[in-house]
């Protein structure tokens, strides 16, 4: 029995930009190869991959670039093989099978290495079998060397809460031999996250709160609960406000601009609004001017709104230079 592969998941961190893909992704442009035989299917004969009901595409340098961009919706499984090795088309069956149990949950790319070495290169692989995952166009090693059912069966698990873990939890249609044909299907929400949405329609703010905490607590990874939690928080502080509230609320924070909760409140007021700018810039001059407590509850609500409005929107990156030239 062959030896039990190390668990890759034990750190997400520590695996990103572990395989260079940039050499075949500059290449994905480039016109598609002359036509090859076909890669054995799951029961090992020749018969072409990726008829209805079937995850699988076979990976060219002129798809690959497509394929690795499925990952943004599901995990996508690179597995390498060649027609000299039996061992490794025995593996990629076994894999092919038990992507197809998952019903779009994710995706096969067969890697034919014969027919295209330059992806095994780019990919840091000396031999087949091998596989690799990507999961939000970010690598993460499986195996390589033969591989048993019961292990990939673990593997996969875990891959699927890694990546349900960093908000990829889709569920795609069928795909045909080159890739194409992968729509999006109707995916059901995580449950704590579809609570959360149906009280946030209700109008129950704080039931959503709770959902949402509590899948954060579940998974601390989960960036959708953390960005939704942190919306929901802002809607649960402007509540009841009114418009004569808003406008009285405008007067005190002019005249006292000391007053942190007046500052912050305009501030929430001002991200709802739509002027985010106005609201990064009001909290993070409160923040250059104050020291102790009062500092620290501007800063932790600065990071709050932008959870609100997103961390890669252009604005909350200028207001976080802006946070670290007045910290430090």
């Amino acid at each position: 029995m062959p030896q039990a592969a190390q668990n890759p998941f034990d750190s997400l961190a520590s695996l990103r930009g572990a395989v260079d893909l940039s050499a075949v992704k500059a290449r994905a442009q480039a016109p598609a190869p002359a036509p090859r035989p076909a890669a054995p299917s799951a029961d090992g004969t020749d018969a072409p991959a990726g008829v209805a009901g079937s995850y699988r595409a076979n990976v060219t340098e002129a798809n690959f670039q497509d394929v690795v961009e499925l990952s943004v919706q599901v995990p996508v499984i690179l597995a390498l093989w060649a027609r000299y090795s039996p061992e490794s088309q025995r593996t990629l069956g076994l894999v092919e099978d038990l992507v197809n149990r998952q019903d779009g949950a994710m995706v096969l790319g067969a890697v034919d290495v014969e027919a295209f070495p330059e992806i095994m290169q780019a990919m840091q692989i000396s031999g087949v079998p091998a596989a690799v995952a990507v999961v939000k166009g970010q690598p993460v090693p499986l195996f390589q060397g033969p591989v048993e059912e019961a292990h990939l069966e673990a593997l996969f698990t875990e891959l699927l809460q890694l990546a349900q873990a960093n908000g990829v939890h889709g569920r795609i249609g069928p795909v045909s031999g080159d890739g194409a044909g992968a729509e999006p299907a109707e995916a059901p929400l995580p449950p704590l996250h579809q609570e959360a949405l149906d009280a946030i329609e209700s109008g129950d703010y704080a039931a959503a709160e709770r959902a949402y905490q509590q899948a954060l607590d579940e998974q601390p990874a989960d960036h959708e609960a953390k960005a939704g939690l942190a919306q929901v928080r802002l809607l649960l502080r402007l509540e009841g406000l009114s418009a004569t509230d808003a406008e009285a609320l405008r007067q005190q924070a002019a005249a006292d601009p000391d007053d942190v909760e007046a500052q912050l409140r305009l501030a929430d007021l001002d991200v709802s609004g739509g002027h985010v700018e106005d609201a990064f810039s009001r909290i993070v001059t409160f923040i250059g001017r104050h020291f102790g407590p009062e500092r620290e509850a501007a800063r932790v609500r600065l990071l709050d709104l932008f959870e609100v409005v997103g961390v890669k929107d252009p604005r909350v990156a200028a207001a976080r230079q802006a946070l670290a030239r007045v910290l430090f």
